[in-house]
């Protein structure tokens, strides 16, 4: 498990140094850069939530879908580009980041059309898979639309209130965002497949928790793109 947590910390430093960097001295490709973090977090989300894991925190064990890691890393992207680019180029990334989830269900569709080599002998549990990810990556389609808006709102909103804040939009945004997510999320995903309640209790517990373990990097991007 520690090793999992390693490679979480490399991954969102990396991303940050880079947002960081190329907002602060490239400003006008900014927000495409994180346009593009924001994206691939949302696709691995999407890809990896159809395996379920334990979440280990060391006094109790929780059940949830992969994405758990990563999904926190999409609510702190869109508080990357609405700290910066202002709410209404937040809603324009969300826009962009649902066309692509689109075209990568299109793309889905079309190789589960393809007939397999004959030597390819996981064609069963590939169809498996990818059958649940069709209803995960739908389940994902509504409730990314409705969380991601309500961050960005409620994000800008405290935003212009409390300006000097950073701390309180941050973390206040983001357990809307992954609580909501949560509740949505489990429930058309993988109601009438998977056991509920312990799926939801675990996603809530987890992504809430690396929601808040995660703020610090945010105030870290912060410091980068303001630092005189």
């Amino acid at each position: 498990m520690p090793i999992v947590w390693l490679y979480w910390a490399v991954s969102l430093t990396i991303v940050t140094l880079l947002s960081g960097y190329i907002v602060r001295y490239h400003k006008e490709y900014g927000f495409a850069a994180l346009l593009a973090f924001y994206t691939i977090y949302l696709a691995a989300s999407q890809l990896t939530a159809t395996r379920i894991v334990v979440f280990d925190l060391g006094f109790h064990k929780f059940f949830a879908p992969a994405a758990v890691f990563l999904y926190p890393f999409i609510a702190q992207a869109i508080d990357m580009i609405n700290e910066v680019y202002g709410r209404k180029k937040a809603h324009l990334a969300i826009g962009i980041a649902f066309a692509t989830q689109v075209l990568l269900v299109i793309f889905i569709l079309l190789i589960k059309k393809l007939s397999p080599a004959p030597f390819f002998f996981h064609e069963e549990a590939w169809q498996e898979i990818f059958s649940l990810g069709i209803r995960i990556t739908i389940a994902s389609w509504v409730s990314f639309l409705i969380c991601q808006n309500v961050d960005a709102y409620i994000f800008s909103f405290l935003k212009k209130k409390f300006e000097s804040r950073v701390l309180l939009r941050s973390i206040s945004s983001d357990i809307v965002d992954l609580t909501l997510d949560s509740f949505i999320f489990i429930t058309l995903a993988f109601y009438g497949r998977m056991p509920i309640i312990p799926l939801l209790i675990g996603q809530l517990v987890s992504k809430n928790l690396i929601g808040i373990i995660d703020t610090p990097w945010f105030l870290w991007y912060k410091k980068i793109i303001t630092k005189k």
